[in-house]
């Protein structure tokens, strides 16, 4: 006799509508993204609901992040995709993709009477032999860079990421690399910076991207303070500078005549003289606060020769204060215990129409700044975010310095390893394994069909040329052929491919274990 536990309006979902619910789900969110993996990928537009933002992208990460989801299964393939873009910085489609396809998979299987249980220890099998032989084809390699970048010119985006990336020296800290964006019309020529200006300044799809060795602040310098300091010390503060009023909400001061109002005005006043010769007492010749300066202070720091910046924002005071090893300070009573930033120098310089701040010769030397101008905010930010990922990938990669081969070598070499497994497991835990294999096939064939070509053929004569000895064959998704990929230098890091592997097939089998789907009652709001 069954018997109902739950409230009201909670709902129960059991056995095969529970797992039909959570498949289902899964494969919509990986019908969705698939489109988008590879070099050919299609876009995305993503359209606010409230505001009417448009957003055009193929990155995996930032679609999933986008779309609002109903569905639990789909929930956690977004889950693993965060984590990936956490842990490596890229392969959040690909992580996405596998475990879709492990599950269309799975779902074949369980239609044919096999447990899930047996699936999983198939997959578990599958998974290691997998794990092994992708271990296995890995090579040491010092400086490499994931293929996700931009379509044209990309050697030169390639050269741009992997100097910034070596000025990391075996940091992980992307802190340390600043991207800025400034939409607007195209730079003809690179501004070259005096002293320390890296001359790289390429145009990838409509973006000039220029690296700067230092820090940029994108603000401005105040209009009566030095533009230029050399051997600077910089107080970076979070403190208001503007005349102490009362800010108490519905406060009032009444005053008997105007001689008193002079009066208050001019405590006011004296009280900030004081805070100024308090900030200059502490030896500086730069005054960044996060707040605005007002014209008085401002006015009174000019007089000592000391550079004024006003609000910059909480992330560039942050950053600002790593890059240079100062600290933010809010009062100002004890300058013995204040540390200070440092840097060689501190100029205004122009980019396109706008005025910005570098810093050179900061205290962190790994520090840098690429700029990135483009014809729209859209072409500029799909820059910003193939840039990011080419950066968290080669992070990765200075500790982790072992590669693998792309265009769907690797997923190819792993199948066929998996298929030489499955010869060897008794019962229909067999039948799981292979099931393993073809998901993995999948990833290659997707390649090509978002490429356009014939995927059936292409995946057919890639198999052929891996079972023949060629271990280093992949696609060539530019001339549509199958070649060596070794050849072509087309190389993805073993840590992302390893870790798409291993969160694919765990919330495969995690989906895989659900009999059961409980939702809870929504919560009733009561009437005030």
């Amino acid at each position: 006799m069954s018997m109902n536990i739950f409230g009201e309006e909670a709902v129960e979902e059991k056995a095969e509508s529970a797992r039909l619910s959570s498949f289902v789900g899964a494969l919509a969110l990986g019908d969705l993204v698939k489109s988008t993996l590879g070099p050919k990928g299609m876009n995305k537009i993503l359209q606010s609901a409230s505001s009417g933002d448009i957003n055009v992208t193929n990155d995996g990460a930032t679609i999933l992040k986008s779309i609002q989801l109903d569905n639990a299964a789909a929930k956690i393939l977004v889950n693993i995709s965060k984590v990936q873009d956490d842990e490596v910085g890229d392969g959040t489609t690909s992580v996405c993709v596998l475990a879709a396809e492990l599950l269309r998979e799975a779902e074949k299987l369980i239609a044919a009477k096999i447990h899930p249980q047996t699936i999983v220890e198939g997959f578990r099998i599958a998974s290691a032999a997998a794990m092994k032989s992708l271990e296995k084809s890995a090579i040491d390699h010092r400086t490499t860079l994931s293929s996700k970048v931009l379509s044209q010119d990309k050697d030169y985006f390639a050269n741009l990421a992997v100097d910034a990336v070596l000025r990391l020296k075996g940091s992980t800290d992307l802190d340390l690399i600043q991207i800025i964006k400034k939409p607007g019309g195209r730079l003809v020529d690179s501004y070259l910076a005096e002293g320390k200006l890296c001359s790289i300044s390429v145009l990838l799809d409509n973006v000039y991207i220029y690296l700067f060795v230092g820090f940029i602040l994108d603000k401005s310098i105040a209009v009566n303070s030095p533009k230029r300091i050399e051997n600077a010390k910089i107080l970076i503060a979070n403190t208001s500078m503007d005349t102490d009023k009362i800010k108490i909400f519905g406060a009032r001061i009444k005053v008997e005549s105007t001689g008193k109002l002079a009066e208050l005005e001019r405590a006011e006043r004296d009280k900030m003289k004081d805070k100024v010769a308090a900030i200059a007492a502490h030896g500086i010749n730069c005054f960044v606060n996060r707040q605005l300066i007002y014209n008085y202070p401002e006015n009174l720091l000019a007089e000592q020769g000391i550079m004024c910046i006003e609000h910059a924002d909480f992330e560039g005071v942050e950053r600002l204060s790593l890059v240079t090893g100062g600290e933010i300070a809010s009062t100002f009573g004890h300058p013995h215990l204040v540390k200070l930033g440092r840097c060689d120098l501190i100029e205004e310089i122009i980019i396109g129409e706008d005025k910005l701040i570098k810093f050179s010769g900061v205290a962190a030397g790994q520090a840098c700044t690429v700029v990135l101008r483009g014809s729209t905010n859209q072409i500029v930010d799909e820059a910003e975010r193939s840039l990011h990922d080419a950066l968290s990938v080669l992070s990765q990669t200075v500790k982790e310095t072992r590669i693998v081969l792309g265009g769907g070598c690797s997923e190819m070499l792993m199948s066929c390893a998996v298929e030489e497994a499955a010869r060897t497991v008794v019962g229909k835990k067999a039948i799981a394994v292979e099931a393993f294999a073809n998901a993995l096939r999948q990833i290659p064939t997707i390649l090509a069909d978002n490429a356009g070509y014939d995927s059936s053929d292409l995946v057919s004569r890639l198999r052929a040329a891996h079972y023949e000895g060629r271990a280093d064959a992949g696609l060539d998704m530019y001339q549509g052929t199958i070649a060596s990929m070794k050849t072509l230098g087309v190389t993805e890091s073993f840590k992302l491919k390893r870790q798409v592997v291993s969160s694919a097939s765990e919330a495969a089998e995690m989906i895989l274990r659900v009999d059961t789907i409980l939702r809870a009652t929504p919560r009733k709001r009561e009437a005030l």
